[in-house]
């Protein structure tokens, strides 16, 4: 975009699809930089933010968190650098990616156990109304 043709805060939110208070909030965090202000005191991004904010996004939507995205966004600033802290950045998120799949395959074969319990008979007699309850609950007479 030319500094003539700003963007808005709406549609800079439509183009990267991110909220209008997620811009504001990245803002405030200092992952997007403040933009120029118009004559009106509107916000006036421009093709820069356009950018920023999608590379933010793509990142978030990998699952990234906010540090690493500030590194990462550090790091893209430095084209001169070589790659292999962008790379330990990434690894080091696929190993949380991994760990994460792990605790989902381990919770999918807790809950394939306790719905392969089922007996299809009363929920007082429910193998996975048992399991959630409490010991002293399952407990008491």
């Amino acid at each position: 975009m030319a500094a003539e043709n700003p963007l808005s805060i709406g549609a800079l939110s439509k183009a990267t699809g991110t909220t209008v208070e997620a811009i504001r909030w990245y803002e405030r965090v200092g992952v997007l930089p403040a933009p120029a202000r118009t004559a009106g005191n509107y916000r006036a991004y421009g093709t820069a933010h356009l950018e920023r904010l999608s590379f933010v996004r793509r990142a978030r939507d990998l699952g990234f968190t906010l540090d690493q995205v500030r590194e990462l966004l550090r790091l893209a600033d430095e084209r001169d650098r070589p790659c292999d802290a962008v790379d330990r950045v990434a690894r080091e998120h696929l190993g949380e990616v991994e760990r994460k799949i792990a605790d989902l395959e381990a919770l999918r074969r807790e809950l394939q156990g306790l719905i392969g319990q089922c007996r299809h008979g009363t929920v007082n007699e429910c193998r996975i109304i048992e399991a959630l309850s409490p010991a002293e609950v399952r407990d008491v007479p």
